[in-house]
């Protein structure tokens, strides 16, 4: 155990009273966590009972069990297979302890940066520890994929499951494994940990006794001033939403408007952050008269709104009412994520009942067939849902923290783990970070659309099957006929792009793929000042995979934005004096970004 780091050994900073002290501080300070913890269960807001996904993750490792203790010889296979693990690991330990050369039983991805800091691998200590933990990782994820017989859904819950536990016990996760940590301890003499505490009480405390992990520095960020200042003005509402028309910026406007239909999991400034991102701002910027749908964030009272009364009350409301204002009966149609589900859905509707509403439709990172909808397929099953809907019936609505947390999960070494150790462990507040920010300011969502949603789409995958029934109408998504601009991007963990070029071909007119390089918010909000990523197209999108896809694909520098543009202004490109903002029929009510989107959860 030689080879400890030099920065700890040359530090004369270490105060062995100053630490006592900040050691008890941060003991007292945990002290206030746990009274954060539990003043709500004292007036008896929340009740301790085990939340239902415990039950689902014992069912489902009870399957893969069974499988390895069903055979007595398999039971004592598993056992020596993770025996002798370990014994080359401390064989290896040992010969390097006596000077010699030993090669790794087992290293981390190179793209783990859990890890990256030269200790793991230079200090004995914690590259044993690294190994035991990467050993134990590995034989727990190979439990799952060599398990037989257990059902396709089932292996896929297990190794979620798995994965959200060796994430949660990985040693960068505590004090006395993480070398990073450890410096930052002995260098601060324990500072860091009552830093540390005292954000965790105040994250408690904000989240009424749950723990909301702040991903980001809210005092810059607040919405109407640093963020969605784009001018403009609501100009209608209903209980379900404010529509927003934005100041136009230039002389002469496409004549055709845009109206922007936004996920209403999120608020819509996803797409009117600080201006410099904003590509609200920048469509303003081109000459597009632009609309935008901003959700209410509902409470129980709201509870029985539908997916019917979603299409109605957005987005088909919304149409009259830029019709009303413009004079146009028809729109350039946008929908991000479920906004785009929504809106796909309400042009199936529109084409079924003949009405022509709409030039063009673009979709930013949005499903419409959900048979390659990655992870989120792990809490999609008739037992988890009627689980959800009898939680949801009691509040009537679901809660915004449980999808946020459900989201979180997918990434959860970048999006929980990684909060918990810099927040807590180095006691480091985190920056001014819009794109998390926004990621942390879910919205409940009332129960009957939620039920609706995940039934129809996740678990039956009724819209693309032409089986899905909307405001009694049956939907046929190949009779929309038009163009549409399909936005994917590469890393996207909540609709995966071989989902979204898969969905491409159940489209009834002509559809451009294209796909963003980065994830599913810093894909689609790349302003082309930034210069960043990269967009492919392809205009193949039948019966092809998306490998194959890439391997045709022409790669462009930069943003996709210009292109979409172009792509826009080449269906209509016939421009006409800039219109004011509402109109003597719908006069003004507030400035953007209005009041509903400032209603946090």
């Amino acid at each position: 155990m030689s080879d400890v780091n030099t920065e700890t050994q040359a530090s004369n900073t270490f105060n062995a009273e100053a630490f006592a002290m900040n050691i008890a501080k941060a003991m007292e300070t945990s002290g206030l966590a746990l009274a954060a913890y539990l003043q709500p269960r004292a007036g008896g807001e929340p009740k301790d009972k085990p939340p239902s996904e415990i039950g689902e993750v014992i069912k489902t490792f009870s399957a893969v069990a069974e499988y390895w203790l069903s055979d007595q010889n398999r039971a004592a296979e598993l056992q020596t297979k993770l025996g002798k693990a370990y014994l080359d690991l401390w064989g290896s330990a040992a010969r390097r302890m006596a000077g010699e050369a030993a090669k790794p039983a087992i290293e981390p991805s190179p793209r783990d940066k859990r890890f990256k800091d030269p200790e793991w691998r230079s200090n004995q200590f914690f590259d044993f520890v690294l190994q035991l933990y990467l050993l134990t990782a590995q034989w727990a994820q190979e439990l799952v994929k060599n398990a037989e017989g257990v059902d396709p859904h089932t292996r896929k819950k297990a190794e979620f499951y798995v994965q959200q536990i060796t994430n949660a016990i990985a040693p960068s996760n505590f004090v006395l494994t993480n070398p990073e940590v450890l410096r930052e301890t002995l260098a601060s003499n324990g500072d860091n940990l009552v830093r540390g505490m005292k954000m965790l009480a105040e994250d408690i405390e904000a989240g009424r006794g749950t723990l909301r992990i702040r991903q980001s520095d809210p005092s810059n960020l607040v919405v109407g001033v640093n963020m969605a200042t784009t001018p403009g003005k609501v100009i209608f509402q209903n209980e379900l939403m404010q529509l927003i028309q934005y100041t136009p910026a230039t002389e002469t406007v496409l004549r055709t408007p845009l109206l922007i239909v936004p996920p209403w999991i999120n608020k819509f400034y996803i797409l009117d952050l600080k201006p410099e991102k904003s590509y609200i701002k920048w469509c303003v910027d081109q000459g597009i008269t632009v609309f935008v749908i901003s959700w209410v964030n509902p409470d129980k009272e709201l509870g029985k709104k539908t997916f019917d009364d979603y299409m109605k009350q957005g987005p088909l409301t919304a149409m009259d009412v830029i019709e009303k204002v413009t004079g146009e009966m028809k729109v350039h149609t946008a929908g991000y994520c479920v906004g785009g589900t929504l809106l796909a859905s309400t042009l199936a509707w529109l084409a079924e009942k003949r009405r022509q509403r709409v030039t063009s439709a673009t979709f930013f990172a949005a499903q419409v067939d959900f048979t390659h909808a990655g992870d989120l397929l792990v809490f999609v099953d008739e037992d988890q849902i009627s689980t959800l809907e009898r939680e949801m019936e009691a509040r009537g609505v679901l809660e915004g923290s449980k999808m946020a947390m459900a989201f979180n999960m997918l990434r959860s070494n970048d999006l929980i783990w990684s909060y918990v150790v810099s927040n807590y462990l180095k006691g480091q507040a985190p920056s001014s970070f819009d794109l998390l920010h926004w990621n942390s300011d879910a919205t409940r969502m009332p129960a009957a659309n939620h039920s609706y949603y995940l039934r129809n789409c996740y678990l039956e995958n009724r819209l693309s099957s032409g089986s899905m029934v909307l405001d009694n109408t049956l939907l046929d998504l190949s009779k929309v006929k038009v163009p549409v601009y399909n936005l994917a991007t590469r890393e996207d963990h909540i609709a995966p792009a071989d989902s979204v070029l898969y969905g491409s071909q159940f489209f009834g007119g002509p559809v451009k793929y294209v796909l963003s390089g980065s994830g599913h918010i810093a894909g689609v909000v790349n302003p082309p000042e930034a210069g960043k990523y990269q967009y492919w197209t392809n205009d193949n999108v039948k019966d092809v995979s998306l490998a194959d896809w890439l391997k045709n694909a022409t790669e462009h520098k930069g943003s996709w934005w210009p292109d979409w543009l172009q792509w826009l202004e080449g269906l209509d490109a016939e421009r006409v004096p800039a219109r004011a903002v509402g109109s003597e029929e719908m006069p003004p009510i507030e400035d953007a970004p209005g009041s509903y989107v400032k209603v946090r959860a």
